[in-house]
């Protein structure tokens, strides 16, 4: 390594401190060897004397005094006096210093699951608001072809054609119950205090009604605090996860469900102190490679019949509560991550 590049310990905890002028009032050791200033020289100066004009900087600092929240800029290239360097930078406003900020650089290597989790959000957005656009302009029409098949058949009065007006309603039904599981993420949370494991608890019942012969293995960190959730909407979201593990593993198998604290992670381009991380693992025989990165685009489905939507309303009922759903899978080990911010 050369003496003009920095170590990954380096710029893994550099920080920075601005008053409300945006002028540097502290910067660590490790800033210091990042940038090559010294802080008895940088400290009072204005940012952009040590730090070169950057406008995607200027905008993280903008969008974090707006919205008074912590806010993460990706791989966001600055020139200092030593280096020009391609970090990502987390920005969060001082609750009891109006206008400060700290300011955390890191790798931007270490910010591109991140961002790829950020980008593949965008993407289910705009997909669940075209289904549900396209939904609204099915069910009328829908409605309309139920409603005459139920008035023929009525007109047939037994006869032996009915047996294809019963086709023509029971298929209306069957789309109509589509389309009301794509609406399903339009409701609103109901928001209230709730305890994670009492989720899992509900969905392990759930699972062992309808699948009486797995085996569903709990591994819960009980010290995990309460969350700010709607429970309904939580519990169907773990609930499709875990259903598609039972029908994967045709019924019988293993499925574990574990819980612990994360610290210190970026959610929906948020940064959290506290969240919980569910992990949803079965043994069964993992999702096809070609599919992994669309699992949770609708009508996507691994098995045959599967409708491919209840990952897609899992992850449109997990951004509802701030949090994100990580997956990886391989032949014999399969792992939905949920991870929900601790408010």
């Amino acid at each position: 390594m050369h003496a003009s590049e920095p170590s990954p310990e380096i710029l893994a905890t550099a920080v920075l401190l601005l008053d409300e002028r945006r002028r540097l009032r502290y910067l660590n050791p490790a800033a210091e060897n990042l940038f090559g200033v010294s802080r008895h020289h940088a400290v009072g100066q204005p940012l952009t004397s040590v730090l070169r004009q950057c406008t995607d900087l200027e905008h993280a600092l903008d969008e974090a005094l707006k919205e008074g929240a912590s806010f993460t800029e990706h791989h966001v290239v600055i020139e200092s006096a030593a280096h020009s360097l391609t970090l990502s930078v987390t920005i969060s406003p001082m609750d009891d210093l109006p206008g400060s900020v700290v300011m955390e650089f890191h790798p931007a290597g270490s910010s591109v699951r991140i961002a790829r989790d950020e980008q593949a959000m965008a993407q289910a957005q705009a997909v669940q608001m075209l289904l549900r656009q396209l939904a609204h302009e099915i069910r009328n029409p829908l409605g309309g072809i139920r409603g005459a098949a139920q008035l023929l058949e009525a007109e047939l009065n037994g006869a032996e054609l009915s047996e294809y007006t019963q086709v023509i309603i029971q298929e209306a039904n069957r789309l109509q119950g589509l389309l009301d599981r794509w609406l399903t993420p339009a409701k609103r949370p109901e928001i209230r205090p709730i305890n994670i494991h009492e989720v899992l608890e509900r969905v392990r019942s759930l699972l062992l009604a309808e699948f009486p012969k797995l085996d569903i293995r709990r591994q819960y960190d009980i010290s995990i605090p309460e969350l700010q959730g709607d429970l309904e909407q939580l519990i169907q979201a773990v609930l499709n996860i875990g259903r598609n593990a039972a029908q994967a593993l045709a019924g019988e198998g293993t499925i574990t469900l574990r819980t612990s604290v994360a610290r210190q992670v970026t959610l929906a381009m948020k940064r959290w102190k506290l969240a919980v991380r569910i992990d949803i693992i079965d043994n069964g025989p993992g999702i096809p490679e070609e599919i992994q990165n669309k699992v949770f685009f609708p009508l996507v489905s691994a098995r045959e019949g599967g409708s491919g939507v209840g990952l897609t309303l899992a992850q449109s009922l997990v951004q509802r509560h701030e949090g994100v759903i990580h997956m990886v899978s391989e032949p014999g080990f399969t792992c939905f991550t949920l991870y929900l911010p601790i408010k």
